[in-house]
């Protein structure tokens, strides 16, 4: 099979990664064998393969990135009620940080993974794993129907799921997006957007006068948001940050946010980091509500197997519109 493998990330995951052609895996009976049919990219996907101590301690080489796909069942774990030849969706591999998504073929476990609903087409669905995961797990345990929430960042793979999710729960949402995502931040079910670009979004906040009940950060790196959330907030919010970089800044930041007094710059609202995991349950209610038409995919672009370096060039620049997916194989490719 082929697969897209990389050794080191000097220069960048995408200059160093590589389409090789490897044997198939060889799953455990726990596992399923699955042929990869689509893949989606994540920042997770490159993000920690380039800070050098992480990537020599927690990815063995050669690896191979993506999580989330859409593809065929080759061969089910023992036990599962899974056939030879269904379309599931969900989470490849057994590695957050080398999951093996942009191969042909592809190792999962059981929990992560599920029946594709009738009539979806797997390209839709091999969006959701990491985003429409983050986005229910960033919102849905923090909030009530009625509540009027904050997301920071509405247009990017995670913030397309966060807006539609938190309304199929019953919140009002306020985002924030760039002049040209406005309108499709209007027409995923935001009440408002902010325009950064032509707007500053903390000021913006405090002049508003809502005080909201959950904050979810998609964009990151924006310390003022953190530390001023009590001043368009209301006690007892949650200040949900999603966009945690391994980096020195990183830490710098979120240790003060999270110590230092409130004067001195500390957050004066819960400060929350996440890593989504994939449940299996939620997975299938996100599916369900894209089959319904709640949740609506959002797809910035689809490249061939062939331009994954091209894939992860779009993905840094950070002007995606929803998720880019690769196409791995053909639906009608046979599996034999």
């Amino acid at each position: 099979m082929r697969a897209w493998q990389y050794h080191d990330t000097k220069g960048g995951l995408e200059n160093g990664i590589r389409l090789n052609t490897v044997p198939l895996p060889q799953p455990k009976p726990s596992q399923h064998l699955v042929q990869v049919l689509y893949a989606a990219l994540n920042p997770v996907d490159y993000k920690p393969a380039e800070v050098a101590l992480l990537s020599r301690m927690l990815i063995p080489k050669p690896a191979t990135p993506g999580i989330d796909f859409a593809g065929r069942i080759v061969a089910p774990a023992a036990g599962s009620s899974f056939k030879s030849g269904q379309i599931v969706f969900g989470a490849a591999g057994t590695s957050p940080f080398a999951a093996g998504a942009l191969r042909e073929y592809a190792v999962t476990e059981t929990t992560g993974v599920v029946a594709a609903p009738e009539g979806l087409d797997p390209k839709d669905l091999a969006t959701i794993a990491i985003g429409g995961e983050t986005a229910y797990q960033s919102i849905v345990p923090y909030v009530k129907p009625g509540d009027h929430i904050l997301i920071n960042g509405g247009s990017g793979g995670v913030g397309v799921f966060s807006i539609q999710i938190a309304k199929a729960v019953g919140c009002k949402v306020t985002t924030t997006c760039s002049t040209p995502n406005v309108e499709l931040c209007r027409s995923l079910g935001a009440d408002v957007v902010i325009d950064y670009r032509k707007q500053n979004v903390l000021e913006t906040l405090r002049e508003g006068g809502q005080q909201y009940t959950h904050v979810v950060d998609n964009v990151g790196g924006q310390w003022d948001l953190v530390g001023k959330c009590h001043e368009y907030s209301k006690p007892g919010a949650s200040f949900l940050y999603i966009g945690a970089a391994p980096s020195f800044s990183y830490a710098w930041n979120s240790l003060k946010v999270r110590v230092w007094p409130g004067v001195l710059g500390g957050a004066r609202r819960k400060f929350v980091t996440m890593l989504a995991q994939p449940i299996n349950s939620e997975l299938g209610k996100i599916g369900g509500w894209m089959k319904e038409g709640t949740v609506k995919p959002v797809i910035d672009s689809v490249w061939p197997m062939e331009k994954v370096s091209d894939a992860f060039r779009k993905l840094k620049t950070g002007r995606a519109r929803g998720k880019i997916v690769v196409e791995v194989a053909s639906g009608s490719r046979s599996t034999e």
